[in-house]
């Protein structure tokens, strides 16, 4: 008899009842949830419409950044993965003329090749290229200080995460889960697994390999020219590590990624693994839901929809 599930070796989790249960979670359910989490009490779910996703993750940079000029007080930031939406935060603290002096900025993740080599700022597909040109483009004349600006390189990620203990911890994390689960680039590959999960929440910021969905997912992306171009992505990463997000104060987690601003979604199921699975190490991102600190995770409409098949539409 033909079997209508499968176990594939490259990926890691296949609990295939826990895969079963979180697929049969509908839109219905996640909104009547009433923006919060069915079992975790520190973490809020909200369902954002699609056209104002992008806004809470730019209102939340905003804020903050004013209440550190405001307040004159230290603001430790964790960046996901820069994109042309920070335009339009730096356009606002220029617009309200807010002073960045007080902002410290970390990178998420970075790039890394085979050998472990660490892709400079100036390496045009890279994270800290992109946040240079799209973020501190803008602010460098609000005061903000180039020491701030902390991105990972061979020198500095080994002290990563002594530095953000050093400054206090982060207070905010953006995140968002990747296809294999990811949180930054912290991928279900051997260079994370621990025999515990205690253990494993210990692992500081270091260089790792990509998951293959990393990758693929990444080949999408227009730095690496929308075209499925595998051979264009590193196989490597520097990223932060699980304690680095554990310890942060708050974190924002954002699902809303599709596949050009269409229906289709390769988030959809692996969202729900994260927000509503079982935290193991086969989906890293699932990891929050064990945070002590406050969480807020928020779908768009499109990636909360039912996940059910259609046989007219295809790719």
């Amino acid at each position: 008899m033909f079997r209508e599930t499968f176990k594939h070796d490259f990926y890691p989790f296949k609990n295939q009842n826990e895969i079963d249960r979180v697929r049969k979670i509908t839109k219905e359910d996640i909104i009547n949830m009433n923006g919060k989490h069915p079992s975790i009490p520190n973490i809020r779910l909200d369902v954002i419409r699609n056209d104002e996703f992008e806004m809470v993750m730019i209102t939340d940079m905003v804020k903050r950044i004013i209440d550190s000029d405001r307040l004159d007080k230290k603001v430790v930031m964790i960046m996901c993965n820069p994109c042309p939406t920070y335009r339009q935060v730096a356009y606002m603290l220029r617009e309200l003329n807010v002073n960045c002096r007080n902002v410290k900025f970390y990178m998420m993740d970075e790039w890394a090749d085979e050998d472990g080599n660490i892709a400079p700022l100036s390496y045009k597909a890279g994270f800290g290229y992109a946040f240079q040109k799209f973020m501190l483009s803008g602010i460098w004349d609000l005061g903000f200080k180039e020491e701030n600006f902390i991105y990972h390189s061979n020198k500095i990620t080994p002290d990563y995460s002594k530095m953000l203990e050093q400054d206090g911890e982060a207070d905010i994390v953006y995140s968002g889960p990747g296809w294999p689960g990811h949180l930054a680039f912290i991928d279900p590959v051997d260079d994370w697994f621990k025999p515990t999960m205690e253990e494993y929440l210990e692992q500081g910021a270091k260089v790792a390999s990509l998951h293959p969905l990393t990758i693929a997912q990444n080949s999408l992306h227009g730095g690496f020219g929308c075209s499925g171009d595998i051979s264009k992505v590193p196989p490597k990463g520097a990223m932060m590590g699980p304690r680095d997000a554990m310890k942060a104060k708050n974190v924002l987690d954002m699902h809303g990624i599709t596949t050009a601003g269409s229906r289709v979604a390769w988030q959809r199921l692996t969202s729900r693994l994260c927000i509503f699975g079982t935290p193991s190490q086969e989906v890293p991102a699932s990891i929050l839901q064990l945070r002590k600190n406050p969480t807020h995770m928020i779908m768009s409409e499109n990636i909360a929809e039912t996940i059910k098949t259609d046989e007219i539409f295809q790719y």
